[in-house]
């Protein structure tokens, strides 16, 4: 008989509050309340201009709620321990993939754990997790190639092999197949939401595509400044 695995809430974020100022008051989130447990695989869409992408980077860490508390692996995220559990805890997947043209794949891939100041010299741990990750994805064939040199399937296939570098509790994903043809990205999301599921990852993904909406364990709408 398989062991049921153990959920626990990796991410709480309440009554979260945020405005932009300039030129004139904006208010984009307002007592926004979300739960997240581990390798739940969270879909959050709405109309654009509604906020969805502050709020992943709210939840992310790399922006903070003008009011509101956010919490994760049940530790609250202030602007002293924020750089800690992002480099440690948090995992990051951009549409425009954001990464370094002149640096190979595993370079790339190595970058959150040089920025964490974990070793990366060959047959470093970080290095072995590294190449696996790429093998993972089917690139250990690109892996010294610039990746200004790649596909962009094969770039977003590295920008999740980045993410997943320092074994993060959640990974935040934000229009991950937004740059993509339709027969790519649906490779993309199989990819994303098994590799997730199958390491017990939780995963948040900020999406216009009803496709990977639908893979999701919870599905969110993103309105008047709450989630549906």
């Amino acid at each position: 008989m398989n062991k049921k695995v153990q959920k626990r809430q990796v991410l709480q974020a309440k009554k979260i509050h945020k405005s932009f100022y300039h030129p004139t008051k904006i208010s984009i989130l307002d007592e926004l309340d979300l739960n997240v447990t581990s390798g739940e695989v969270v879909a959050i869409k709405g109309r654009s201009g509604e906020g969805k992408s502050t709020l992943l980077q709210i939840l992310g860490t790399l922006d903070s709620p003008c009011k509101g508390e956010l919490r994760i692996l049940d530790e609250p995220v202030t602007f002293f321990n924020k750089s800690k559990i992002r480099n440690h805890h948090l995992g990051f997947i951009f549409q425009s993939f954001h990464l370094l043209d002149d640096y190979t794949a595993l370079e790339n891939v190595l970058m959150p754990a040089k920025i964490a100041r974990e070793a990366t010299s060959k047959n470093s741990p970080a290095f072995k997790r590294a190449l696996a990750l790429l093998e993972q994805m089917g690139l250990l064939d690109r892996a010294h190639f610039s990746t200004k040199l790649l596909s962009g399937g094969e770039k977003q296939r590295v920008s999740i092999a980045r993410a997943l570098c320092n074994d993060p509790d959640i990974i935040f994903a934000d229009e991950p197949s937004g740059n993509l043809d339709k027969e790519t990205a649906s490779i993309i999301h199989d990819l994303l939401i098994s590799f997730a599921k199958k390491q017990n990852k939780s995963l948040i993904v900020v999406t216009h595509d009803e496709s990977l909406v639908a893979l999701a364990d919870t599905q969110y709408l993103l309105q008047n400044k709450a989630l549906v």
